[in-house]
């Protein structure tokens, strides 16, 4: 059903607010850039991590046990390689992972309309309105993603609803003001299969409803009038009792008043930067997300430098890129109110073992000895 009449309010109906000139009117969240503090990403770092390089290697009865487990959480696994099996070698590798997490903010203002039903017209004659990044906020627990949407202060006006003529009500165009609309089930030929009398429009191919009958339906939620895209402003009946009747509007409460002001939305993420310095082991680093290390530096606050008194200069090339590219992908359009950054060392180990004569590897990682041995070869075992 096509309603008359705009769908949303004319721009000249909204009081211009310095700061806010240019906004949305509902539609995508455009996140404004932030105040312009100077920012300098200095080449020193932090103080020295501990001095701890590396992690004992397991020994073969830790290799073994690790071994057992991961056949016995694998119900088709036969245990009896890891129980048998004769060692060669433990090759022990030392990997690095840094990560880093920026917790950022961003604010979106843009104007909001209701039907205006008593509200507290906070407008300017309060005071200005706060610019978009001085309106007062609650940050929330640090790192964890969040959103609020709150009214901007001394932004709220009322206004005549356009869409009505301040009426409260509207006429409905689906019985072109007659009252009267097609029978939906005989589609107004008023008789049905067998050319019987259509007993629901006593063969009129046409019917009244009221506007209580109508409401208990499913028909109405697609013939209401949006505002902004979301909230419904006057709600439009069809098959109206009287001819020249109009529905009131149902939210408005017939007062023909809208109720307009700034929303601002306030988002929160914690943003990641994580990149791990392997040896090559031909162990596969995606699976490291599942492990723990040994944590040998962590360091917290509003602004982290890179690391760089650690003996892998990989380790501070990840830090130096993680920290430029935070600042240059949010810095322009978020602010950051919190840094953290750390480096774990993971410990793997390589196990060459052999069972029946037949050599065999696999890996023990992560302070928790997780295996990966995508080749075990007790995997053939039978449950009966």
């Amino acid at each position: 059903m096509s309603i008359e009449g705009p769908t949303a309010p004319p721009v000249s109906m909204l009081d211009s607010v310095a700061g806010y000139e240019s906004i949305a009117i509902g539609g995508e969240e455009r996140y404004l850039p932030p105040p312009v503090y100077p920012v300098t990403i200095a080449e020193g770092g932090q103080s020295q991590p501990v001095q701890q390089w590396s992690i004992a290697s397991i020994d073969e009865d830790a290799a073994r046990q690790a071994l057992i487990k991961f056949a016995s959480d694998h119900v088709t696994y036969s245990r009896r390689p890891a129980e048998e099996m004769v060692f060669k070698d433990l090759k022990p590798f030392d990997l690095y992972r840094y990560r880093l997490e920026s917790f950022t903010e961003s604010r979106s203002p843009e104007w909001k309309g209701e039907p205006y039903h008593n509200q507290i017209i906070d407008n300017c004659g309060f005071g200005p309105p706060p610019p978009p990044w001085e309106v007062a906020v609650d940050i929330p627990k640090m790192f964890e993603k969040s959103r609020k949407k709150i009214q901007v202060p001394h932004t709220a006006s009322v206004k005549e609803c356009h869409n009505c003529m301040a009426m409260g009500k509207v006429p409905c165009n689906k019985c072109f003001q007659t009252g009267w609309v097609k029978c939906w089930v005989c589609l107004g030929k008023g008789n049905r299969l067998g050319n019987d009398r259509c007993d629901y429009c006593m063969g009129n191919g046409k019917m009244r409803k009221s506007i209580h009958a109508l409401e208990k339906t499913q028909e109405p939620s697609s013939l209401v009038k949006q505002i902004f895209g979301r909230h419904q402003v006057c709600y439009v009946h069809t098959a109206l009792d009287m001819a020249v009747r109009s529905a009131t509007n149902a939210r408005a409460k017939g007062q023909g008043q809208l109720f307009f002001y700034i929303q601002l939305t306030v988002k929160w993420e914690n943003n990641k930067f994580e990149q791990v310095v392997e040896q090559q082991c031909g162990f596969p680093t995606q699976l490291l997300s599942k492990v723990n290390g040994q944590q040998l530096f962590s360091d917290q606050q509003v602004q982290v430098y890179p690391v760089m008194n650690f003996p892998e200069a990989r380790i501070k090339q990840a830090s130096q890129q993680g920290i430029q590219e935070h600042w240059t992908q949010f810095g322009k359009t978020s602010r950051i109110i919190q840094q953290r950054h750390s480096i774990e060392l993971i410990p793997v180990t390589e196990v060459h073992f052999q069972w029946k004569g037949k050599d065999h590897t696999y890996f023990v990682c992560g302070t928790e000895n997780k295996v990966h041995a995508p080749e075990y070869p007790g995997k053939t075992c039978t449950i009966m």
